[in-house]
Order: C-alpha cells, then sequence, then structure tokens
C-alpha cells in the first residue's frame, strides 16, 4: 500500500495549483481577441478594403451602370394650403405612386410661387421632384447608379440611415482592436519582437511621408 502511495501521488488541489503567470494569461487574452474579433469583424473589413480600391477608382465602370427614369403626374387635393406645401402628404403620395426610395434631408424642400420641389437620396440613389406650384403638376426624375456606387456611398456614410453610421463606426473600433491586439502578440514574441518592432515603425514613418507629400 506504501509503496503504491508513493508512485501514485495525490493529485493537488485547486488552491494548490501554481496560477500562471500574469505574462501567460495577458498573452492568451490578447491571442483570443486577435482571432476572434479578426473572425468577427472579417466581412465588414473586407467589405470597407474592396470599397476603398474603388473609391481610389472612379473610372472603373463594372457593375457600375446608370438607369435614368422620368415619372409625371398631378398631386391629389390637400397637397397644398395656400402657399404653404404639405410635404408630408406630397412625400407619401410620390413614394406610394412611383416607389421612389431614400430619405429627404432637412434642407431637401424648397418652394416658391411658381415651383416647389423636394429631393430623396439614398447610396447609389437620387430621385427630384420638381411641383407646378399652379396646377399640382409635377416631373420625378429618378438616376439609380449600379452597385459599386452604392458600395462606395456605403463606404463614406453617404445618404445612409444612422444604423449603418453606427456599423461604420463600430468597423472602425473593431479594426482599431485588430490592430493594437496584433502588436501586444508582437510584444510578446521575443525573437521576432525587435524586427517586427522596427518593421512597424518603418511603416509608420513612410506612411506619415506620404500623407507629407500628397498634401
Amino acid at each position: 500500500m506504501s509503496s503504491a502511495r508513493e508512485n501514485n501521488p495525490p493529485a493537488k488541489t485547486g488552491a494548490a495549483r501554481k496560477a500562471r503567470p500574469l505574462k501567460t494569461r495577458t498573452y492568451g487574452l490578447f491571442r483570443w481577441l486577435h482571432v476572434y474579433i479578426s473572425m468577427f469583424s472579417l466581412l465588414i473589413v473586407l467589405f470597407f478594403s474592396v470599397t476603398g480600391i474603388t473609391l481610389n477608382h472612379p473610372d472603373w465602370v463594372f457593375g457600375n451602370v446608370e438607369t435614368r427614369q422620368e415619372y409625371s403626374g398631378t398631386l391629389p387635393e390637400g397637397w397644398k394650403t395656400g402657399n404653404q406645401v404639405n410635404w408630408l402628404k406630397v412625400v407619401e403620395h410620390v413614394r406610394a405612386t412611383h416607389n421612389v426610395k431614400g430619405s429627404v434631408a432637412d434642407d431637401g424642400y424648397q418652394s416658391d410661387e411658381q415651383q416647389a420641389s423636394v429631393a430623396f437620396h439614398g447610396p447609389g440613389y437620387a430621385a427630384d421632384v420638381f411641383i407646378e406650384m399652379g396646377t399640382g403638376k409635377y416631373t420625378v426624375n429618378v438616376d439609380a447608379q449600379g452597385a459599386v456606387a452604392v458600395m462606395n456611398d456605403l463606404h463614406k456614410g453617404r445618404d445612409t440611415s444612422p444604423l449603418w453610421k453606427w456599423v461604420i463606426d463600430l468597423s472602425a473600433g473593431f479594426l482599431t482592436l485588430v490592430s493594437l491586439t496584433g502588436l501586444g502578440l508582437l510584444i510578446f514574441l521575443k525573437k521576432i519582437r525587435p524586427a517586427g518592432l522596427i518593421t512597424a515603425a518603418a511603416g509608420g514613418v513612410l506612411v506619415l511621408l506620404l500623407m507629407r507629400l500628397a498634401s
């Protein structure tokens, strides 16, 4: 019995186990964050990377065919009171009748004694409505661009919803975390740390120099 106990000592309890060093735990945390944040944000970061290229080359026309349409009609009764336009009624009528989409900015409404206008905008999309104040007759000019223009406007956050603007902010945050955790992992790798930090510094200097030359 005694020899068996000597050959098979009892397992250490949790309290007796030696805790992992702080350095090891920190490295593990950085690695976990780097891997899973990269995977979670992979598609959205890839989207902004690709559209960064298409924004830099507006002459590329692949998938960027523009279509133009024109509609006309007469607004229903109640579209104005005196010289005051009932914009809600106008917008609802145009949307329902001609399937116009996009949002209207606060400065998208214009009117005078002769003509009124309202402009709808969305990513890669614009619809301008021109109304004769005397008769209520109107025309709608719709310009719908192709997929590349839509993606470019999404990249810039142009004429997008507040929700998409949050997506842009979160994407920037994810990319920042991926960069910082990657740098943190490099600091823990002794063999390549000097060369890695020198390379990072050289890249930073190069970017600053290019920014200086571009300004």
